[in-house]
């Protein structure tokens, strides 16, 4: 049995929408994919692949669960996987009885942060026909966007309501599109420990929760580029008040001619930035060469 799902962007109310904010997503190219065998030897087998064909979890469980041999995995990757084959048993009891052979492969570089854990849970979640929301809740807090984009493949307007999530299709396909970039800032922030810090916040962030909707709103159909990177700034200029972080743009790139925004944690992974054609030299120039065009990047 085969499964994949496509990774993801969150385009804007990155942190907010973890209070309910209405966050513009898209899906990527780039994905994960999940084989499952059945085998007769009563223990459970499972291996993951990087991109490159790099084999990083080589482990063998038997069926409650309990690790047998690891090879060159981990140790924390072995605990996460530990944990997350008994709460999948919480949610599909016996699933692993015949024992099994798993092995996933990802698309992209796990440091980019298009969503490793997401797609995994998701494709686990089709495989056995679970809740994916369920499960990611038992083994990640976040808000779920990630596993609607897994299942929509189109760009989404995701927004928690009341426990209950609101995800609407959408398009998103500016007509400069040829223009905008996702570039790789060469650092992989720990975004299940930036989500965590800011769910503490006791602020509802009611007022710039409405500023970034309608925000989000404008941006997804715009069709003017100068007025599309007006809203961009906007939008880090909010965000950057709520997180007392600077703007990505003020820190490293002061001297850059367009527009750039954060996407997910600030301070690492992707950022998206509005520009020309000239924009791939500029990042190249100063020591960023994962530079990924938006038509390559969106699903």
């Amino acid at each position: 049995m085969n499964y994949y799902s496509c990774g993801k962007l969150l385009i804007t109310a990155e942190y907010l929408v973890l209070k309910g904010a209405k966050g513009l997503a898209i899906p990527t190219k780039y994905g994960q994919k999940l084989s499952v065998k059945k085998n007769k030897k009563k223990n459970i087998i499972w291996e993951a692949y990087t991109c490159d064909n790099e084999k990083w979890i080589d482990c063998k469980f038997d069926l409650s669960f309990k690790l047998l041999k690891s090879k060159k995995t981990k140790k924390e990757y072995v605990y996460s996987l530990t944990k997350l084959l008994r709460k999948i048993n919480e949610l599909s009891p016996g699933f692993a009885d015949q024992g099994l052979n798993v092995s996933t492969i990802l698309e992209f570089n796990r440091n980019w942060g298009l969503g490793s854990s997401s797609t995994l849970i998701n494709n686990i979640s089709n495989w056995l026909n679970i809740n994916p929301y369920e499960l990611l809740k038992k083994n990640f807090k976040g808000s779920g966007y990630d596993i609607a984009v897994a299942n929509s493949k189109k760009p989404i307007f995701f927004q928690t309501k009341d426990d209950f999530n609101e995800i609407t299709k959408t398009d998103f396909s500016p007509p400069f599109r040829n223009n905008l970039f996702f570039i790789h800032l060469n650092k992989k922030v720990n975004s299940q420990k930036e989500v965590n810090k800011f769910l503490n916040h006791k602020n509802e962030f009611k007022g710039d929760i409405l500023k970034i909707n309608r925000l989000g709103s404008m941006v997804a159909k715009e069709k003017n580029q100068e007025t599309f990177n007006e809203m961009l700034k906007e939008h880090e200029e909010i965000i950057s008040n709520i997180i007392y972080k600077k703007p990505i743009q003020k820190v490293l790139f002061k001297d850059f001619y367009g527009q750039i925004k954060s996407l997910g944690s600030w301070g690492g992974d992707f950022i998206l930035a509005s520009g020309d054609s000239e924009t791939p030299s500029y990042f190249s120039k100063k020591g960023y060469n994962t530079v990924i065009p938006f038509s390559k990047m969106k699903l």
